[in-house]
């Protein structure tokens, strides 16, 4: 503790959501110095296009909540901005990994350039010791090295879109909703009088409209025509743009079939988007790229549990470490191994490390390469 009694000074991240704001009121409790911040993401201009697809968060209204929460709570409250940092580390990420053929997973950009490198560099500008967030997540020490755990709550952990984290930004990270269950947190900012305390929580994209990706791209990327082929390269139907497209895929692709039809690849070289049946999404091995190992990383290979998409559940794989990649071989085939997506490896309650999916490992081949090029 410093001289005033405090643990020492912690910005907190707040969105106005019932998670950041109940943070904030428990590291007040525990004897850290708060200062609220709230991230300024879009230019608040209703005629942009962008913010009239922002109904999740970081709207006015949200940063009313948490300046509200802060005055209850009695702390300060700043309103940081962070337009041109997420535009090119998130929104541009995000078009710029569709024109690729690939399903990118922007919370994860979000945390790792926005929340956990540029607010954390200006938190200790401002003399502060910690960065805190609102996830479901658990940071433990132990051995001389700090690890990142699942959240106790097993419905709300988030610990897959924290991967990225290191040494570095762990020891600044606090997450102190993760010892509790979601009820719990909404129990506690009853408690604290929050307003916020009945706020729905907010969607998993932020700046997507009710899911609607594919409207959000057409502003933004030039249609490229192409062709629909099956595993064979037979072609059976055309496309606007394979931004429109994500492995997986069954929905919309305008083709008559006796079968369910599903996307398998898609190929941005070719502008090919690459279908077929549920049996052919099935892939046994995937190849990550971008692998980081929070606590570092292990000498060979070692049995882990394999979560490929944040709602998924994890499975048994075997965690073949490459240095800056990974292969992962999985006891039973997964369906729709998607590129852009994350891969978060598992020992018990620990997030070992994850990575970006790249594709599937090709045996054939004996080299890994990305699924979408098996039919191109």
């Amino acid at each position: 503790m410093d001289k005033n009694g405090s643990k020492g000074r912690v910005v907190v991240a707040m969105s106005g959501g019932v998670d950041s704001s109940v943070a904030a009121v428990l590291l007040k409790e525990q004897g850290y110095d708060v200062v609220g911040v709230t991230m300024r993401l879009f230019a608040y201009d209703q005629a942009d296009s962008l913010t009239s697809y922002n109904k999740g968060c970081c709207t006015p209204e949200d940063v009313d909540d948490a300046r509200r929460v802060c005055q209850i709570i009695g702390v300060p409250h700043y309103l940081m901005n962070f337009e041109r940092e997420f535009q090119a580390h998130v929104i541009d990420y995000f078009c710029q990994e569709y024109a690729r053929g690939r399903t990118p997973h922007p919370c994860l950009a979000c945390n790792d350039k926005i929340k956990f490198n540029f607010l954390l560099q200006r938190a200790l500008a401002m003399d502060a010791d910690y960065v805190a967030t609102g996830h479901y997540a658990r940071v433990g020490y132990e051995s001389g090295q700090w690890h990142l755990l699942k959240g106790i709550d097993p419905a709300k952990d988030q610990s897959y879109v924290l991967f990225t984290l290191r040494q570095q930004e762990l020891e600044h990270t606090l997450l102190p909703v993760g010892v509790y269950p979601k009820s719990e947190i909404r129990a506690i900012a009853l408690r604290a009088g929050l307003p916020v305390a009945n706020k729905p929580d907010s969607q998993e994209i932020c700046f997507i409209q009710q899911g609607d990706y594919r409207s959000f791209l057409a502003e933004r990327l030039k249609p490229q025509p192409g062709e629909i082929v099956d595993s064979h390269g037979n072609v059976l139907g055309h496309h606007q743009g394979i931004e429109q497209f994500t492995v997986g895929q069954r929905r919309g692709l305008g083709l008559a079939s006796s079968k369910p039809i599903y996307v398998l690849g898609v190929n941005a070289e070719t502008r090919r988007v690459i279908v077929g049946t549920a049996e052919e999404l099935l892939q046994g091995t995937l190849w990550a790229s971008q692998v980081n190992y929070p606590a570092g990383a292990p000498e060979g290979p070692v049995e882990v549990r394999a979560k490929i998409r944040y709602k998924a559940s994890e499975v048994p794989a075997t965690l073949y470490p490459r240095g800056s990649e990974a292969v992962i071989r999985f006891q039973e085939p997964q369906r729709a191994v998607t590129p852009g997506q994350a891969v978060a490896f598992y020992v018990g309650e620990e997030l070992l490390g994850g990575g970006i999916i790249e594709g599937a490992w090709d045996k054939a081949l004996g080299d890994p390469v990305a699924s979408a090029r098996r039919a191109s």
